[in-house]
């Protein structure tokens, strides 16, 4: 019999500040689950219209589920509410919150994310160790107890 291991996050509003990490003006995350080996991460992303996101390469796929507002990609799509996208592994892209609400995407980011400079030089790269890491800074300086959301 094949046993399947369940992980539930406790519902909690949107709205409540105290699960945001504050990323950058007007970006912040909540993360939900970091998956084991390094592979990746799921959480939810919240930006302020007007804020863009740098152009970035992907190692791995990205699946993007449009909770609330809009964004504009690179590609010259608007997604919005209910609107799912799906960026392969070596993708390039940048997009920006458009609109006059507040953008909540539900991501899954499947191994790293490299910010790219002006000749297409990585500058800075993320990883699911550097996510944790955050994570776990951010509920020290909070004084908040960092749940185990690391799969095992």
């Amino acid at each position: 019999m094949n046993r399947t291991r369940q992980f539930v996050v406790p519902q909690a509003p949107l709205t409540d500040e105290g699960l945001w990490i504050p990323e950058g003006d007007g970006k912040w995350s909540r993360p939900l689950r970091f998956l084991g080996d390094g592979r990746g991460w799921v959480e939810l992303m919240r930006l302020a219209p007007g804020v863009r996101i740098d152009p970035h390469r992907h190692t791995g796929d990205v699946h993007a589920y449009n909770v609330q507002g809009q964004r504009h990609l690179n590609t010259g799509e608007v997604i919005g509410p209910g609107d799912y996208v799906h960026e392969s592994a070596g993708s390039v892209d940048w997009w920006e919150a458009v609109g006059d609400r507040m953008l909540i995407v539900h991501v899954v980011v499947m191994g790293a994310v490299e910010y790219l400079g002006p000749h297409g030089a990585v500058e800075r790269r993320i990883t699911t160790a550097d996510r944790i890491a955050d994570y776990r800074r951010w509920c020290e300086a909070s004084g908040i107890e960092a749940r185990n959301l690391v799969e095992v």
